[in-house]
């Protein structure tokens, strides 16, 4: 009987069942009960981010969001805002296309002019460093 009790706390909404009652019912294998979660005031941002959140979709934040760029990094990648993350991947996409990996250490990458211009006039550069050397091209 003082199972049904204790389930019975859980299933009326109680929101703090006793600590008996959670005992015997997490012992039993049942879940945590649910708490009700409180509604914050909402404004016009929570809004947005509130229906963006129902559609699947979060407005890009970091390093995913699209970001002006210098002209040197522009001339290669043919845009004017970008994110850090598809701009690592295009400059990646034309390091692999004009075969500028070292072919002895494919770690080490061989500047052409193009890429000499985005990475400080550096003939060789190491592929951790290309993150690095592109800080200075995206704007704020």
């Amino acid at each position: 009987m003082a199972a049904l009790s204790c389930s019975a706390a859980f299933v009326s909404g109680d929101p703090a069942p006793s600590s008996l009652a959670r005992r015997a019912l997490l012992s039993r294998g049942a879940a945590p009960p649910r708490t009700v979660a409180l509604r914050a005031a909402v404004t016009p941002n929570a809004a947005a981010a509130q229906e963006a959140a129902a559609e699947g979709k979060r407005r890009p934040r970091g390093i995913t969001k699209p970001r002006p760029i210098s002209p040197e990094l522009q001339a290669l990648l043919g845009v004017e805002e970008i994110p850090r993350t598809q701009a690592l991947k295009l400059i990646w996409a034309y390091i692999k296309e004009n075969n500028l990996q070292d072919p002895e250490n494919r770690r080490i990458i061989v500047c052409d002019e193009k890429l000499k211009n985005i990475f400080g006039g550096k003939e060789r550069v190491g592929f951790l460093e290309i993150s690095g050397l592109l800080n200075p091209h995206f704007r704020k």
